[in-house]
């Protein structure tokens, strides 16, 4: 296995878990991480690729993405009650104007970006995914 392949694996492998991260702190960008991860297992071992394209949770969500750049409805609306109620918190537990004012700036840009993908129903969500499995 070359170098950059090994490379690729382990950056892979570190962005899978930012993204995981991400998923509990509002702060870390979970999408960006996995698309990342998605990007770099495609270059460097169609196994692992295959595992987070086909994983029982991140498998669609990654696909419809990338592939439609479209996100299911309920994930919208869990992205936005779980982020503005992190970053509540977050900012009435800090005491640092400037943080709080970053934390208010993320939020913001967070919400436009979600905000601005495509909105699937759990219908079309699922007749998406299937095209992918029937590739198989």
């Amino acid at each position: 296995m070359s170098v950059k392949k090994v490379a690729f694996i382990i950056i892979g492998l570190i962005s899978l878990c930012l993204g995981i991260i991400g998923i509990f702190m509002p702060v870390l960008p979970t999408t960006p991480f996995l698309l990342l991860s998605s990007y770099l297992f495609l270059r460097s071992s169609k196994k692992l690729h295959s595992w987070l394209i086909n994983h029982k949770i991140f498998g669609e969500y990654i696909y419809n993405y990338m592939e439609y750049r479209a996100v299911k409805k309920s994930a919208k609306i869990s992205a936005y009650i779980f982020l503005w109620t992190s970053l509540t918190i977050s900012i009435i537990l800090i005491n640092n104007i400037y943080v709080k004012l970053f934390l208010i700036f993320i939020g913001i840009a967070v919400t436009i970006h979600v905000a601005s993908l495509k909105t699937l129903n759990l219908e079309d969500s699922k007749k998406l995914y299937q095209k992918l499995e029937n590739r198989k």
